[in-house]
């Protein structure tokens, strides 16, 4: 598959017609026909469903179209890294969950933009298993990855601040008043958990014997969404604290859980890749404000 057969066929994927991704590329309708043709053709599969004028995406359509825009993503990102080797520029892209350890990176980043402000800084939200695929496939730099999930295949560095899980709930809610949150103090609830510890089993384990009278009623990838639900009082909210709005206003409280449960941040990339000039300059200023913090402590 040529680079330019697939920009070929995003282009038909997006405008859905012949006619106009021929006008969009420059190029005659019978040649892009031909050339989309011959990629089924080389592939073996059927790309698009053919009705009228019209023309839908097959299922492996749809999965040639998501590989084909991270492979033309990773081209123009690779160009741009091999085209600034005598000054600091490029694009930095980081994948990452929400957690408290992302001030320390936006520090980080904000320090490198204002210094070289040709950098460009491209930040991707997603759990664990988002952030490792992008990681994998070689359209991020860095992943963050918050949990004590396996890394061993990745290099890694370990941020000092750690993250604690708690509930969130409304203000007037009856579990308002405790300090902490206890298994036995959710029997009966409706809890909205985070798609990586339901994955990972985190709070089945920690309820024990309680797991089985609580109502869990979904998940949630990203923690604003999820808040809008706590605040319609639907649910209670497992989640990481200094993520939420707790301030006077919002209606919300957090309380953390007890036994405890904290969650490690590290930043991973890949063994044994070349970094463009932008990433060694993140991991050492980013490694330079964790030896400063213990320096001082």
């Amino acid at each position: 598959m040529e680079l330019r057969v697939l920009n070929y066929f995003v282009a038909v994927a997006q405008e859905k017609n012949m006619t106009r991704a021929a006008d969009k590329l420059l190029i005659s309708q019978p040649a892009l026909s031909r050339q989309i043709a011959a990629l089924e053709d080389e592939l073996g599969v059927k790309l698009f469903n053919r009705e009228n004028r019209h023309l839908t995406l097959t299922s492996a359509g749809q999965y040639l179209l998501e590989q084909a825009q991270e492979i033309l993503e990773l081209v123009v990102k690779t160009r741009k890294n091999l085209q600034t080797t005598s000054f600091i520029s490029g694009d930095l892209t980081i994948a990452a969950g929400e957690s408290l350890g992302m001030q320390r990176i936006m520090n980080v980043i904000s320090n490198i933009i204002k210094k070289y402000p040709t950098v460009k800084i491209h930040l991707l939200s997603g759990d664990y298993s988002y952030a490792q695929r992008k990681l994998d496939n070689g359209t991020v730099d860095f992943a963050v990855i918050i949990g004590n999930t396996s890394i061993a295949n990745y290099a890694s560095l370990t941020l000092p601040e750690k993250n604690h899980w708690g509930i969130l709930m409304p203000v007037n809610d009856s579990l308002a008043t405790k300090k902490v949150i206890k298994p036995a103090d959710l029997v009966g609830r409706s809890i909205l958990n985070s798609q990586q510890a339901q994955e990972l089993q985190l709070f089945q384990n920690w309820l024990g014997n309680y797991s089985n009278y609580v109502n869990f009623i979904g998940t949630y990838n990203l923690n604003f969404n999820g808040t809008l639900l706590v605040k319609n009082r639907a649910a209670l909210m497992f989640t990481l604290d200094h993520l939420a709005n707790t301030s006077p206003n919002s209606g919300l409280t957090f309380k953390k859980i007890a036994p405890a449960l904290q969650q490690n941040i590290r930043v991973i990339w890949k063994h044994g890749v070349k970094l463009a000039p932008v990433a060694e300059l993140f991991l050492k200023l980013l490694k330079e404000s964790i030896l400063q913090e213990q320096y001082f402590l």
